[in-house]
């Protein structure tokens, strides 16, 4: 019997995936429990769709994703931070304060989990910090970092 997955299931196949089982164990186990659907013709043209469709979506964001990850090679974020002697900083500045300056210079809200930081940026200065934006897509931001007057 042939069977389109609905959820994973651990020894037959991923959800979306079209398997072959025994008539037993898909007519008394899968099927009562909408774990899968017979693989008839209307099935198997959804399933068809819903991948063509996905990957439709996914070729877009990746597309959005390479196009900002341009953007953030010309832009500069700036952070004003109360400073002790040495060029230190009292504290760190942190993605979530790069995230909500970024929004509020550029207009462009990414999600302060997207920011990669080595480490804490403790010193005035510029930094270069990576963006994963999307799999395999990372742009490069700049921040500067000065100190409040």
């Amino acid at each position: 019997m042939k069977v389109i997955l609905q959820q994973d299931v651990k020894g037959q196949g991923k959800k979306g995936q079209l398997v072959e089982v025994s008539e037993g164990y898909g007519r008394n186990f899968l099927l009562p429990r909408k774990l899968a659907v017979p693989a008839t013709a209307d099935n198997v043209n959804q399933m068809k769709q819903a991948e063509e469709s996905k990957k439709h979506r996914q070729a877009v964001e990746r597309a959005e994703a390479e196009e900002n990850a341009k953007k953030f090679e010309s832009i500069m974020v700036h952070l004003t931070a109360k400073g002790g002697t040495s060029g230190r900083i009292f504290g760190s500045v942190t993605s979530k304060e790069i995230a909500s300056q970024l929004k509020k210079e550029h207009g462009i809200e990414i999600s302060k989990n997207k920011i990669v930081m080595d480490e804490a940026i403790k010193s005035f200065g510029t930094y270069e910090l990576k963006v994963k934006l999307y799999p395999e897509v990372v742009g490069k931001l700049k921040v500067q970092v000065t100190e409040v007057e």
